[in-house]
């Protein structure tokens, strides 16, 4: 592992380093000012490959992150951060994108069970909303582009309410014919990564993989659970609880649709993450602006609530009794 690089250091000429905003298995990720345009802060994704991988795969690699990357320039859409710049240096790549601010959902959805909460259901829709627009953008690219890394941690909402893809680490071109190196990859966070994107070279993803891990993601995001991973699902498949056995709020047909996502077999899923979004959302309105409170709100205790606690029960009794009481006494007396 190469040592990471250090504050004020400048990449290219132009990328002048302020600090390690994030750290995976291929490599770290920095924010850093762009010299060039004054002002502007980017995020350069750094890749690192594995120099103990024979020199013609070592190349190949090197020649697939290029690839990609050409590709990666020409996307432009709201809810993915605008790549700017691909370079080498030495034994690593880079990757130029904007600095995406605001917090990732991870930390929303801890900050809520800290808080002992849910966020709420129709906020975390209109985000799902937006997530699957994005990769239906990914997915009918010429070859298909698939994320492969989704998860809460990835997904970052800025201040205008807007959710972003951040992470193109583990990013795959489907290439017809062509096996695809998994060195750049990896393989996916284990919690949101379904049963076929395991194997070695990652020929057997397609779009419904992102689909498996855009429903586990919503499932944590809802529950504040992690789901049980897909391996375990196989050997176990009641490890996996019912979403409204943890938050009782969830609608039935999130549920469903999570549910329906989640398929170990890739056959058993939408199609497509369009499909997924329409089942989802159905007629819901969607919520994308920025909200003064995400999380879900306590029920109201009406009068019937009060009459099941058994407390409240006891009491109400005795006081029914006393005025009973009170009552006779006056009659009789």
């Amino acid at each position: 592992m190469a040592l990471p690089l250090n504050k004020g250091e400048v990449l290219r000429g132009r990328y002048e380093i302020r600090q390690q905003i994030g750290q995976g298995g291929t490599g770290s990720v920095y924010l850093a000012e762009d010299r060039r345009l004054e002002g502007r802060l980017c995020a350069v994704k750094e890749v690192e490959h594995d120099r103990a991988l024979p020199a013609k795969i070592f190349e190949e690699a090197r020649e697939q992150f290029m690839r990609e990357a050409t590709v990666l320039a020409r996307l432009d859409h709201p809810n993915l951060p605008k790549v700017s710049d691909f370079f080498s240096r030495e034994n690593r790549d880079y990757l130029v994108m904007d600095y995406v601010p605001g917090e990732d959902l991870r930390t929303l959805m801890l900050d809520a069970r800290r808080q002992k909460t849910f966020l709420r259901e129709d906020v975390v829709l209109g985000w799902a909303n937006q997530i699957a627009n994005a990769l239906t953008y990914l997915h009918r690219q010429s070859p298909p582009i698939i994320h492969r890394d989704i998860k809460p941690s990835n997904l970052k909402l800025t201040p205008s309410g807007l959710v972003k893809l951040v992470d193109f680490g583990l990013v795959r071109v489907l290439v017809p014919d062509e096996m695809t190196i998994t060195v750049i990859q990896g393989q996916g966070t284990i919690l949101y990564t379904p049963l076929e994107q395991y194997g070695s070279d990652g020929t057997h993803t397609d779009v419904r993989s992102d689909v498996y891990s855009l429903g586990a993601t919503l499932y944590h995001l809802l529950t504040n659970t992690a789901p049980s991973d897909a391996r375990q699902r196989f050997l176990t498949p009641e490890s996996l609880l019912l979403p409204k056995e943890i938050n009782s709020a969830i609608n039935r047909r999130t549920q469903r649709g999570l549910k329906w996502a989640m398929s170990l077999h890739p056959d058993e899923r939408p199609d497509s993450a369009e499909d997924f979004r329409l089942f989802l959302l159905g007629q819901k309105e969607i919520i994308t602006s920025p909200l003064p409170n995400l999380h879900q709100q306590a029920p109201k205790t009406t009068f019937r609530d009060l009459l099941a606690q058994p407390a409240e029960q006891r009491l109400l009794w005795l006081i029914g009794g006393m005025m009973l009481l009170s009552f006779l006494t006056s009659v009789l007396g």
